[in-house]
C-alpha cells in the first residue's frame, strides 16, 4: 500500500511534507506514529526540484489556484538522482524538475521516471525537446548567446567565429566544465565531429582575455570594464540585469552589452544552441494523475507566459508572448539537433575541455 510505504519515510522528508500539507484525517490509535505525517493521496502533488523555489513559485501558486491541487515543494540543491534512488518505492516524489538536459536524462537513464501519454504535452512541446517515449519534457529554453560590447558593429555571429584570430584577447567565458558550456561543446561535437571541435576549442582558448572562470553575468561585467569585447552566456541573465534597479552594478552591466543569437555554421539550416529546464513524472509517483496535470499546466499559455515574465526564459511553446527584454533580442531559431544527441556527447565534451587545458 502507498500509505504504508509513506509511513516509513525518513523523518526529514516526512516533516517537509507535513509542513506543506494542511489538515488530514486523524490517524488510527494503533497506527505507526509516523503514518500521521504522511501526505494524503488526494488533492496534492509532491515536487522535487533543483530550481530555487522562488523562481517557480508563481507558477505553482497559479496551478493551485486553477486546479485546487496543492503543490508540496522539496528543494534538492544537489544529489536529486541519489535521493530518489535511495528512497526507492517509498519516495513521495511525483514530479522531478531540474535544469540541464543531462541532469534530466540521468534520471531517465537510471530508471527514476515513468512514461506519460499526454496529447497536451505532445502538442505543446516540439519533438526534439521531449523524450520520444514520454519519459521527460522540456518546460522552458535557455539559449546560449553572444554578449558583445554595445558599440561593436556586428551583423550576425556563429559559434565557430569565437575561434577566429580577430578576437584574440577579446573573449570572456565561464569554465568550460560548467554544464552550460559542456552542453554547447557537446552540440558542436554532434555537428562537426570531435576533431574539428578540438581545433575550435583550442582557438577559443587562444582568444580568451582572461582565465575561463566566474559566472555568465561576469562576462557582461568584464565587457563594461574593457577586459573583453565579446563572450558567451545565457540569455535570461540579460533580462535580470536590464531589469535590475537603475544605477545598480547589474543594471550597468546589462546596459553595456548588446545581444546576438549565434548559430552553428556547421549545422544545416543553422540554429541557436539551447539548454532547458524540464521535468518528468517520478517512477513511484503516489499522485501520478496530479503529476501529469501539473506538467500539462506548465506548458499552458498562462504558465509559459509566467515563465517568460518571471525568469526571462524562452517559452518552449510557440506563440507565447515574450518578456519585452527577451523580445528585443529578435527572433530565435532553435538548433534542431535533438537534445538526446547533445547529451550523448557530454562526457566527450568534458574530456575535451581537460585535454586542451581550457580552464588552465
Amino acid at each position: 500500500m502507498r500509505l504504508a510505504h509513506a509511513a516509513r519515510l525518513p523523518a526529514l522528508a516526512a516533516l517537509v511534507l507535513l509542513a506543506a500539507c494542511g489538515q488530514r484525517e486523524p490517524a488510527a490509535p494503533a497506527q505507526d506514529p509516523a503514518a500521521s505525517e504522511a501526505p494524503t493521496a488526494t488533492g496534492e502533488v509532491n515536487l522535487y526540484t533543483t530550481r530555487e523555489p522562488g523562481l517557480i513559485q508563481p507558477l505553482l501558486d497559479a496551478f493551485t489556484a486553477s486546479s485546487g491541487i496543492r503543490v508540496n515543494t522539496v528543494f534538492v540543491r544537489d544529489g536529486l538522482l541519489e535521493r530518489v534512488r535511495a528512497e526507492g518505492e517509498r519516495s513521495p516524489a511525483d514530479v522531478l524538475m531540474t535544469v540541464d538536459t543531462g541532469n534530466l536524462l540521468d534520471l531517465v537513464d537510471n530508471g527514476q521516471t515513468q512514461p506519460v501519454a499526454s496529447q497536451a504535452l505532445d502538442a505543446a512541446i516540439p519533438a526534439h525537446l521531449r523524450g520520444g517515449d514520454g519519459q521527460w519534457y522540456a518546460l522552458s529554453l535557455r539559449d546560449r548567446i553572444l554578449y558583445a560590447d554595445k558599440d561593436l558593429q556586428l551583423d550576425g555571429f556563429t559559434y565557430e567565429q569565437l575561434a577566429d584570430p580577430q578576437w584574440k584577447g577579446r573573449v570572456c567565458i565561464r569554465s568550460g566544465q560548467h554544464p552550460y558550456n559542456t552542453s554547447l561543446i557537446a552540440a558542436m561535437i554532434a555537428h562537426a565531429g570531435a576533431e574539428k571541435t578540438e581545433q575550435w576549442l583550442r582557438g577559443v582558448k587562444a582568444n580568451l582575455a582572461r582565465k575561463a572562470a566566474g559566472g555568465d553575468r561576469d562576462v557582461a561585467r568584464d565587457i563594461l570594464a574593457g577586459i573583453c569585447d565579446i563572450g558567451i552566456a545565457n540569455a535570461y541573465y540579460v533580462g535580470r540585469m536590464k531589469n535590475a534597479e537603475p544605477g545598480s552594478e547589474q543594471h550597468q552591466w546589462g546596459e553595456a552589452i548588446q545581444v546576438i543569437r549565434p548559430v552553428f555554421a556547421s549545422a544545416e539550416g543553422g540554429g541557436t544552441h539551447v539548454n532547458i529546464s524540464g521535468a518528468a513524472v517520478a517512477k513511484f509517483a503516489p499522485n501520478r494523475d496530479n503529476a501529469v496535470k501539473l506538467l500539462e499546466y506548465l506548458v499552458s499559455d498562462e504558465a509559459q507566459s509566467l515563465y517568460a515574465r518571471a525568469n526571462y526564459e524562452y517559452p518552449v511553446k510557440a506563440g507565447v508572448e515574450l518578456d519585452p527584454v527577451v523580445a528585443s533580442f529578435g527572433e530565435m531559431k532553435v538548433d534542431a539537433l535533438p537534445l538526446t544527441e547533445v547529451a550523448r556527447h557530454r562526457k566527450q565534451a568534458s574530456e575535451l575541455v581537460d585535454r586542451v587545458g581550457f580552464d588552465n
